[in-house]
């Protein structure tokens, strides 16, 4: 059974052991068609190109975009394995992606939901449906565990 949401997590996750073998905090993600195909995938990148912007959504955002030779994005899905922040939940909204899934929380950053619900203002005049969540252990685990050695 297709399980786009599921599978792309996988691969968001995979993303993210990428980025922690970097030395980047642990986010991937990956941005799905309308079939769930992959179409775009990034990890967190701004300590190695010494680039603030260098987060995993944006980065699948930029390639999803050279993909289709777009940046209007409508109909597709981003997978990213921490809840965006308030950054990339303006390039989400401003590529018009209609559904974010996302699987860590973050109470301290978080814009789709936890600190900011910026996704889903009804001030702004494009919204996106938001689950949280997926895979939620696996990214929390990663998270962590990434913080932690580093203490």
């Amino acid at each position: 059974m297709l399980q786009p949401d599921r599978d792309g997590m996988l691969r968001a996750l995979e993303l993210a052991r990428e980025a922690a073998d970097a030395g980047e905090v642990p986010v991937g993600a990956v941005v799905l068609d309308a079939a769930g195909r992959v179409i775009g995938e990034g990890r967190n990148t701004r300590e190695e190109t010494h680039d603030p912007t260098g987060h995993a959504e944006v980065v699948a955002l930029r390639a999803a975009a050279a993909s289709i030779g777009s940046w209007n994005l409508e109909g597709h899905t981003l997978v990213v394995t921490l809840e965006p922040c308030v950054m990339c939940a303006g390039a989400i909204l401003q590529a018009r992606i209609g559904r974010v899934v996302f699987g860590a929380w973050d109470e301290k950053a978080g814009a789709a939901g936890s600190m900011y619900d910026v996704l889903r203002d009804r001030r702004l005049p494009y919204r996106a449906e938001v689950v949280g969540g997926v895979v939620e252990d696996a990214s929390t685990a990663l998270l962590r565990d990434f913080f932690e050695q580093r203490r």
